[in-house]
């Protein structure tokens, strides 16, 4: 009786340090993290320039576009809608209507890449929300809107980067020059392997 009085005393001891341990490496981490400066982004009033080859909404020209459905065909989902008539006077296609439902768009960009004509285009314009999933499907003329661009907004702050900053820097805005960039370079990752 004694003998499971003091196991069940051991277990309860071993337990508990136990979760001391769990607590300690818990608050180690915490304390790690309140070392480091913020890099959150306070969106909408800051937002990152996307990169170079960001594919964010498809632009579309009207004028340039031949209805050879080819976009329709390499598009795994077959998206866009492309409505047209043909012309018996001048044997050809006639564009009516073009449209892409960005709520089921995947952003692959088969369709830009393989246009003959370069009527699509990817832009970097991503913030596509909206209360009613209707609103997604853009008509030729929504498509053809020029997109706006982070830079040319008064009202916001385009940050190009999240650096790392310099210890004892907390404001992520003024990164001085030649501080080291988040990750490595392609060529740092090349010499470090060979």
């Amino acid at each position: 009786m004694f003998n499971q009085f003091l196991k069940q005393v051991s277990d309860y001891a071993k337990g508990s340090l136990e979760a001391a341990k769990y607590i300690g490496q818990g608050f180690a981490v915490t304390f790690d993290h309140m070392k480091r400066r913020p890099v959150t982004v306070q969106y909408p009033y800051e937002k990152l320039i996307p990169s170079e080859r960001f594919r964010g909404r498809i632009h579309f020209e009207f004028d340039k576009c031949i209805a050879c459905e080819v976009c329709v065909r390499v598009c795994p989902i077959n998206l866009p809608v492309v409505d047209w008539e043909f012309n018996k006077a001048a044997k050809k296609k006639d564009l009516k209507h073009y449209s892409i439902d960005f709520g089921v768009c995947i952003f692959c960009g088969n369709c830009v890449e393989y246009c003959p004509t370069n009527c699509l285009s990817m832009t970097e314009e991503y913030e596509l929300a909206s209360y009613d999933r209707h609103d997604l499907n853009y008509d030729n003329v929504a498509l053809g809107r020029l997109p706006t661009k982070v830079t040319e907004d008064p009202m916001v702050t385009p940050l190009k980067e999240l650096g790392y900053l310099p210890k004892g820097v907390m404001d992520p805005h003024d990164i001085p020059e030649g501080s080291p960039r988040p990750g490595k370079y392609p060529q740092d990752i090349v010499e470090s392997e060979s």
